[in-house]
């Protein structure tokens, strides 16, 4: 059962920040389209007899190793964004598989070290109007995006809402083994959004088919006291089951 509050505590982070001025943009998707792009180890989870995949745009705020605070100056803030699914390992816990992760601060791309697929990018959120638009390419000719969402009122989050938003897990593979990053935050304060403009080529470029209908659109204002733990391995290698 996917929990609205932190499965567990990150008691010695790895790295802390903020995720803020988030956007949640959910397509239903056959299971065995989304199945075919994750590890063997994991199975897609589904909502409603559908697969999700979820383009998640926002600023990654005031990142720093544990113990450094928040308040230092010259803490790196910077544009990131997300294309995600929702998966199971075989132990039947939930967590997040990144399908493509684009940034505007290359040094992230170290993370690549741990099986997480980063791109430098150029990324950029601007607000007008009531409005948020967040647009992103990975390169010349690469994949881009360009969103605008005008947010809305907040909600009590129902089942549905919590399913598509709160994940506590990430996993990567490398090195032949899955790995997973435990992820502690506060509660997602969320809110409707409409779309006012959505091109992307994201979901092409990763090999998914076209989504097919509008999609589910939530926003966040974001929460401040992320917590990243250390990746570990969560399953043998193949074949030594």
């Amino acid at each position: 059962m996917v929990t609205y509050t932190a499965e567990q505590r990150v008691r010695v982070p790895a790295l802390r920040a903020g995720w803020l001025t988030q956007t949640f943009v959910h397509w239903p998707f056959p299971p065995e389209a989304v199945q075919a792009l994750v590890p063997e180890e994991l199975t897609v989870d589904e909502y409603d007899g559908a697969a999700w995949v979820s383009l998640t745009p926002f600023v990654m705020a005031d990142v720093r190793l544990s113990g450094v605070p928040a308040s230092t100056p010259g803490l790196p803030t910077f544009a990131e964004t997300n294309l995600r699914t929702y998966v199971r390992d075989r132990n039947g816990r939930e967590g997040l598989w990144f399908l493509s992760i684009e940034v505007a601060f290359p040094p992230m791309v170290a993370a690549r070290a741990i099986g997480a697929p980063y791109h430098p990018g150029t990324l950029s959120i601007t607000e007008s109007g009531g409005t948020l638009a967040y647009s992103g390419s990975r390169g010349t000719g690469g994949p881009s995006y360009h969103l605008v969402v005008r947010p809305g009122d907040p909600i009590e989050p129902a089942e549905r809402d919590v399913w598509l938003t709160s994940r506590w897990r990430a996993y990567t593979r490398r090195l032949g083994l899955l790995w997973e990053t435990p992820v502690e935050h506060e509660p997602w304060p969320l809110a409707d959004a409409a779309v006012e403009v959505l091109e992307e080529t994201l979901t092409g470029v990763a090999g998914l088919p076209s989504p097919a209908g509008e999609p589910v659109v939530h926003f966040s204002e974001g929460v401040r006291h992320v917590r990243l733990g250390a990746s570990r391995p969560c399953l043998p290698a193949p074949g030594l089951r």
